[in-house]
């Protein structure tokens, strides 16, 4: 075990709400289990709202001795319209600065760290990640949650040339500046491999996101969130997660207006919904609602008889919907509009918690869903096979375990 500290760069951490936060919260927790030392750097909370959390606001900075360590926290520079893209970059520019200063002092800027863990995105993270480890004299470990800028690309948020060009520039650099890439799945593995030499893929590793499956546990659908929300539907049909246009939640629109007597949840928020709500204007049996407490996340989980997971075609090798694991996790089939050799296609269909159809088709999307609600003894079954291959393959100890491998695996010495 290494007396030197781990030094953490991530955009949330608890208790801000983001899945990202949530997810760098419980590995730091799981690594100071096997004795870590560790100095988080990260924003201060604004995932909900896009802004800085009142009981936050006025405050540059926040810091805060742990038992363990220390969490110092920045400024986001958060902007409530999140489809401006120059202005979300500026932001990230001045965010990742910020950090980089304070993971230079973190945990004393004289003390040799073991490792430094960056996160992406924000992508810039990568160059302040290697920045920070160069001063602390350690391995850079780069956690890469979405790649970026693929999944803008497809998107059509980022179009200019130019900055398409200095994105992938940055991220092959970050690439190459890190001594170890850790991803989500195999496919975004392959993506990796493909934009780098052979000596750098040897630094790419899968270690996917954990599920909570200790808080997200199966449960009645009778629940509180469900009759506020839903009344007194027979079923329910939900997206939980962002809003945003990776997502094609325009097809729940869709099977709404075919289903009229089956209610439809649209939980989250994001850059999308503005514009969904106006698009749904008319259509009694869909609901949107704002994201809720963490402490609920097995409620709402458990409220919905099936959960889609709707993702834009091309979008399945570069971004991962963790929410898949939790749903899996809350024993409830789901529905899965992906592409078919992505990550969580392969695991639907082989574990059969659920049903995968091609992205953005709208009629085979209706016709799948409705298959399923037609027989629920199946979907019963869907909801338990899913839960045993969470409980088996993604779990906090697992995923802990993982990290704590790797990190035994880099010296220092590499790094200089």
């Amino acid at each position: 075990m290494s007396t030197r500290p781990i030094v953490v760069l991530c955009p949330h951490f608890a208790p801000d709400t983001a899945p990202t936060g949530v997810v760098m919260t419980r590995i730091v927790e799981e690594l100071v289990e096997r004795g870590h030392e560790v100095h988080v750097v990260t924003s201060l909370p604004w995932y909900r709202q896009h802004q800085v959390e009142k009981e936050w606001q006025g405050n540059r900075k926040s810091c805060e001795i742990t038992p363990w360590g220390s969490i110092t926290r920045v400024s986001p520079f958060a902007g409530k319209d999140k489809s401006h893209i120059a202005r979300r970059a500026v932001g990230f520019v001045g965010f990742s600065a910020l950090l980089g200063i304070r993971g230079v002092f973190a945990g004393g800027v004289r003390r040799r760290a073991h490792a430094v863990i960056a996160m992406s995105p924000p992508l810039t993270l990568g160059l302040t990640g290697w920045l920070v480890a160069r001063v602390r004299r350690a391995p850079l470990v780069f956690n890469i949650q979405d790649v970026f800028p693929d999944a803008a690309i497809a998107t059509g948020k980022i179009t200019n040339r130019r900055i398409i060009g200095l994105a992938r520039w940055l991220e092959r650099t970050s690439y190459r500046a890190s001594d170890a890439v850790v991803v989500l799945s195999q496919d975004l593995q392959k993506n990796l491999e493909a934009k780098v030499s052979p000596k750098v893929a040897q630094r790419v590793h899968v270690i996917a996101n954990f599920v909570d499956s200790e808080n997200i546990v199966p449960r009645s659908t009778s629940t509180a969130y469900r009759k506020e929300h839903a009344g007194n539907a027979d079923t329910v049909v939900m997206y939980a997660g962002n809003v945003g246009f990776s997502q094609s939640i325009h097809l729940l629109l869709d099977a709404a207006r075919a289903l009229p007597r089956v209610m439809f949840i649209v939980n989250g928020e994001g850059s999308a919904r503005s514009e969904l709500e106006a698009q749904a204007a008319g259509v009694f049996n869909i609901r949107f609602v704002n994201y809720q407490d963490a402490s609920r996340l097995s409620e709402v989980l458990a409220s919905a008889d099936v959960h889609v997971v709707p993702l834009k075609t091309g979008l399945g090798a570069v971004s991962v919907p963790s929410k898949a694991y939790s749903i899996m996790a809350a024993g409830r089939p789901l529905l899965a509009a992906i592409d078919a050799d992505s990550e969580v296609a392969r695991i639907v269909e082989n574990v059969g918690c659920g049903r995968v159809v091609a992205p953005d088709q709208p009629e085979a999307f209706i016709a799948a869903l409705s298959s399923m609600l037609e027989n629920r003894e199946e979907m019963v079954e869907m909801g338990v096979k899913g839960r045993s291959w969470v409980v088996e393959n993604a779990s906090p100890h697992a995923v802990g375990e993982a990290y704590h491998q790797l990190l035994a695996t880099l010296s220092p010495a590499e790094s200089l």
